[in-house]
């Protein structure tokens, strides 16, 4: 169940940092990306540790594995980016680069919404010219 819960937390935070290019594709996808970006974007700048990290630790140790300290970005993904450990300046750094690209994929989704609504607005028959 851990390693599932690990997975699903990775999927996660994918989708977090680089769900907005899933925007541009199908803009609807904001209604679920938006919250998980500013989620993921608040949990490295305030130094939190998301609320699926104690629980895998939880099931970690219901299932006789030892859990871990510190959060998941420090424990699964620190360890193959940085040799070093988390620092809170690192965490800020990531924190700001989840809005940041986000912020250039959703101005892109807005650009190609609005040109499609122009389009559409002004004679364009859906789904463009025959």
């Amino acid at each position: 169940m851990a390693d599932a819960l690990v997975a699903l937390h990775a999927l996660f935070v994918v989708f977090a940092i680089g769900g907005g290019i899933l925007v541009v594709w199908r803009p609807i996808i904001a209604l679920a990306h938006l919250p998980a970006a500013l989620w993921a974007a608040w949990v490295e700048l305030s130094g939190s540790i998301c609320p699926l990290t104690p629980i895998e630790n939880a099931w970690r140790g219901a299932g006789g594995e030892a859990g871990y300290a510190g959060g998941f970005i420090e424990h699964y993904v620190f360890p193959v980016l940085y040799p070093a450990g988390l620092t809170a300046r690192m965490q800020l750094g990531l924190g700001l680069g989840v809005i940041a690209i986000n912020a250039l994929l959703y101005s892109i989704a807005w650009r190609r919404n609005n040109a499609r609504r122009e389009l559409r607005d002004n004679g364009e028959p859906p789904g463009g010219r025959p």
